[in-house]
């Protein structure tokens, strides 16, 4: 329930509260006040707040708060509904409303930041954009504040600085998709996940490889080598080739694997080796071109990992939690 409510202050202040700060829905200010007292007592802090906060960021200057009879007014609210909350439910209010609000404000800190670290930055990834109104289109945003979301996607500007992470998961920049998994291979727990989740995802597309003894190229396969792990167990007779061009997550990788199945090559993915393999897996970290193997997939069946807003032709989730799909491509 904490996870509902952080949720809930997130979305409401990065889409409703947002939106309603640049283009007021009503056309009498008293119902606009209204619903400032509403989106108030939701979000636990003063709407009117919030705009001023919000209007300085836009305009590039300081903000200067002051306090006016609306933010009194909406405050007042805030706390009158917390005080009946505490007393009808004390326990709800100390360890499940009041957890989750303050997370709700931690994750809209993290969202703001990392929305204009580095520079004004816009996501376009199509699910995100659907659940929270376009926020993703934040460099055009910043240069058209008040064009209704519906029309940001029509404004898309050409060389936006772009990220492929959405606001608040954008710190995984920092870390990689490397760092992720060596805080895998840290956990039995999390391999066990991991290796499941991939396994149910390959199980569904697993009628295109051949019957028989599939040779199967895992490319960028070492460090942790949850394909394989997934697909040895799906297919006991075929032969693997991981390939990476780490020489260290080659030497990590053959402590999980079958040695007598596994061929290892240290190298980058090239198109000399194409022709060699029934199936080739191409990973999230893929570094190379992406688009390229979607246009001319590299063998006959091609399983690509990609984030879950990304579907291409037959498709299966991997996990909701890891934010992860897998593609399967035909030459």
């Amino acid at each position: 329930m904490a996870l509902v409510i952080a949720l809930a202050v997130w979305w409401n202040a990065q889409t409703i509260a947002h939106h309603f700060i640049h283009r007021p829905f009503f056309r009498r200010a008293g119902a606009n006040h209204l619903f400032a007292a509403a989106l108030s007592v939701a979000l636990g802090f003063p709407q009117s707040l919030w705009r001023d906060r919000h209007l300085a960021h836009h305009g590039g200057g300081r903000v200067r708060v002051a306090i006016s009879p609306e933010i009194g007014v909406q405050a007042a609210l805030i706390a009158l509904v917390w005080s009946a909350i505490a007393v009808r439910a004390p326990a709800f209010f100390a360890a499940t409303y009041m957890p989750g609000y303050l997370a709700g404000l931690a994750l809209c800190a993290v969202h703001g930041h990392y929305e204009h670290a580095g520079g004004v930055t816009s996501h376009y990834g199509s699910i995100y954009n659907a659940l929270l109104l376009n926020d993703g289109y934040h460099v055009e945003h910043h240069a058209y504040p008040g064009v209704p979301w519906r029309r940001l996607p029509a404004l898309r500007t050409r060389g936006a600085r772009e990220s492929r992470w959405p606001a608040p998961l954008r710190w995984l920049e920092q870390i990689g998709l490397e760092g992720l998994e060596r805080v895998v291979l840290r956990s039995a727990a999390l391999q066990r996940f991991v290796v499941a989740a991939h396994a149910r995802a390959f199980r569904r597309l697993a009628a295109a490889l051949p019957a028989r003894s599939p040779r199967i190229a895992i490319v960028g396969g070492g460090l942790f080598p949850r394909s394989y792990l997934a697909l040895s167990r799906l297919f006991p007779e075929a032969r693997f080739t991981i390939i990476d061009a780490d020489a260290r997550n080659l030497a990590r990788a053959r402590t999980f694997v079958a040695a007598s199945r596994v061929d290892f090559v240290h190298a980058r993915f090239g198109a000399a080796a194409r022709e060699a393999y029934d199936a080739v897996v191409i990973p999230l970290s893929f570094d190379g071109d992406r688009q390229a193997i979607y246009a001319r997939p590299p063998a006959p069946i091609v399983f690509v990992h990609d984030w879950i807003w990304r579907r291409r032709g037959n498709s299966r989730i991997v996990s909701v939690a890891l934010l992860k799909r897998i593609n399967l491509v035909r030459a």
